[in-house]
């Protein structure tokens, strides 16, 4: 039983419904208001290493407590929490990652995703604490509240960056499979990825198709963590880096060019002078392939695009989500003259643009 359905049973008992009579019952409202005891249930054993210390095999609850550090207390409970939350499987005694768990959040696997759920640990649960002040104020309640840029503090300091490109690699590697399965890659030979953070995007493609060469354009910062994983895929002689700053610089010509989860950090001016740069270095016939987490056209049913709105404007001074009409209307103003929006997977959907 739920949170929601303890307290309306208990309602229940001492006024309850006529017969025949639909229950109305606040279980959703008191699932969600208190749904952030579950989530950093989550973040608390991704930090503490929970999945990574089950992923050598399956363990007796004092055994894992010592190993990651648990006090006595806290540990059966924050355990089986997990154990409830579909996070852990329990056999008698003994703990054991799910299938998800052990794929998805073992540190050392290539198909982690934990970087994401690091970053908003550290970061973003904290942020969102005053999120009725951007509300109120529309102003981003991240770092800049102490007068620094927020990426400039990101990429200022090299292990602060590496782990927000990991979580960024968390983010894409989804949509980055689609992308390689779902667009018409056999006419095309080249392709940039803007933004292009570890490399996770331009590996996926390269590996799936090998006719395909690569450039990931990213700021300076960016490029050993960059030739780093590339290299560890085994594909520094089809991907390259290309140093740059989307904004002062041109793009690199190719026959695609990828901007994921970019144009959201951005204000609508900005937005369109990055689709209008990539116009320009494609070539006639050329594509652009934008991926969000994009809200639907009602803007009632994409929960997680417009979540990741209000993050924006928590996180920025002008970036926001937007729906894929949205997307093709920008594209059309550039001077694109076909667009199509296809889902990808989970929330996330690309909008095409041809040249």
């Amino acid at each position: 039983m739920n949170l929601g359905e303890a307290i309306t049973s208990s309602a229940a008992g001492s006024n309850p419904p006529a017969i025949g009579e639909a229950a109305v019952t606040p279980n959703k409202i008191l699932q969600l208001g208190m749904g952030f005891w579950g989530s950093k249930t989550l973040l608390s054993a991704v930090e503490l290493g929970v999945f990574s210390a089950l992923a050598s095999g399956p363990s007796d609850l004092e055994t894992l407590r010592i190993k990651i550090g648990l006090h006595r207390r806290a540990a059966p409970d924050f355990l089986d929490a997990l154990v409830a939350l579909k996070m852990l499987e329990r056999d008698g005694g003994v703990y054991r990652n799910t299938p998800e768990t052990d794929m998805f959040l073992d540190r050392a696997k290539p198909s982690y995703v934990g970087g994401m759920l690091e970053m908003a640990n550290t970061r973003l649960y904290g942020f969102w604490g005053s999120l009725t002040e951007a509300l109120r104020s529309g102003q981003p309640q991240n770092e800049s509240k102490n007068n620094e840029d927020f990426f400039g503090a990101m990429y200022a300091k090299p292990e602060v960056l590496r782990g927000f490109l990991t979580a960024m690699s968390g983010i894409s590697a989804g949509s980055a499979l689609a992308i390689a399965a779902k667009f018409p890659w056999d006419h095309q030979k080249t392709f940039v990825d803007i933004g292009a953070a570890q490399g996770m995007v331009p590996a996926t493609l390269a590996r799936a198709h090998p006719h395909l060469r690569g450039i990931g354009f990213d700021l300076p910062q960016v490029q050993p963590v960059f030739e780093e994983f590339i290299a560890g895929m085994g594909l520094s002689d089809r991907v390259r880096f290309h140093a740059g700053n989307f904004f002062k610089d041109e793009l690199p010509e190719a026959d695609v060019i990828i901007m994921g989860h970019i144009l959201h950090d951005w204000d609508l001016a900005q937005k369109k002078l990055l689709l209008a740069k990539a116009f320009a270095a494609l070539p006639n016939g050329g594509a652009v392939i934008i991926y969000e987490a994009l809200i639907d056209d009602d803007r009632r049913d994409n929960a997680f695009g417009l979540l990741m709105s209000l993050n924006m404007l928590v996180e920025t001074t002008g970036g926001f989500d937007y729906t894929g009409a949205d997307c093709s209307a920008w594209l059309r103003e550039a001077g694109f003259t076909t667009t199509r929006v296809e889902h990808l997977v989970g929330p996330d959907s690309m909008v095409i643009g041809i040249k």
